[in-house]
């Protein structure tokens, strides 16, 4: 990875290393391997913002991007939150979930949200491995962090309907992981969620919401190429993507 100019930013502190392969989690028949930045302790606010913008992401402690052999399937994805062009559907899921209750809580565990939790991954990922996670990788996953990482919790008449963490960022926040109510039906609370949060940016004052990696043969990431205007990173350059983006 190229090192940024800033001779103020302790990147020449940053080690960067590629895992061994392993099975892709969302392209069948595929290996994968990340180039992981060390050590953790050293990755603050400032310094993750830069590596978010360069690809990365976090999961836990460790921040990470995508780097497979032969294979450039991941492009990351970012909204520019002050042009958004709401869709009907999703203003539609903005009006249906107006009144849910949002609580920002402190990075700890809730018995109530790992319960939820289980339920997405067995409903929306079964056999993926997360649907088995006990309390103590959930922990590791969601709520071990060393930059600015919010809790956010939506509930409905006392009943969690949705979690989300969220890392702020100097110029956006990076959607870390959303999950929700899986047996609501089509309630849309993953479109309301991302509207929620792009909304949280234009009040920060922050221009970009960061949604992770949008991958073209992966069903599970067609949502992403929903909303608009989405900008990728493609040969090391953030560039506006076509409003066709993600659709045959």
């Amino acid at each position: 990875m190229a090192q940024p100019d800033d001779a103020s930013l302790p990147f020449s502190l940053l080690q960067f290393y590629a895992t061994s392969p392993y099975p892709c989690s969302y392209l069948a028949d595929r290996e994968a391997r990340s180039q992981v930045a060390t050590p953790t302790h050293l990755i603050n606010r400032e310094i993750y913002s830069s590596l978010v913008r360069a690809g990365f992401r976090r999961s836990g402690i460790f921040t990470y991007r995508p780097h497979c052999d032969g294979c450039r399937a991941c492009i990351p994805v970012r909204l520019t939150v002050s042009d958004l062009q709401a869709n009907r559907s999703q203003r539609r899921a903005i009006k249906r979930h107006a009144d849910l209750t949002v609580r920002e809580l402190p990075l700890r565990f809730v018995e109530a949200h790992y319960a939820l939790y289980n339920r997405y991954q067995q409903a929306r990922h079964p056999g993926g491995g997360m649907d088995e996670d006990n309390h103590e990788q959930y922990a590791q996953f969601l709520l071990q962090s060393h930059v600015d990482t919010r809790l956010i919790e939506f509930s409905e008449d006392g009943q969690v309907r949705m979690v989300s963490v969220i890392d702020v960022l100097d110029d956006g926040l990076s959607s870390v992981y959303t999950f929700y109510e899986p047996d609501l039906g089509r309630a849309s609370l993953g479109t309301y969620n991302i509207l929620w949060q792009a909304a949280q940016c234009i009040t920060l004052g922050l221009p970009y919401l960061y949604l992770g990696y949008w991958i073209a043969e992966c069903r599970k990431m067609a949502y992403k190429a929903a909303f608009h205007p989405l900008e990728g990173l493609i040969g090391g350059h953030w560039q506006a993507l076509p409003a066709q983006f993600g659709h045959p």
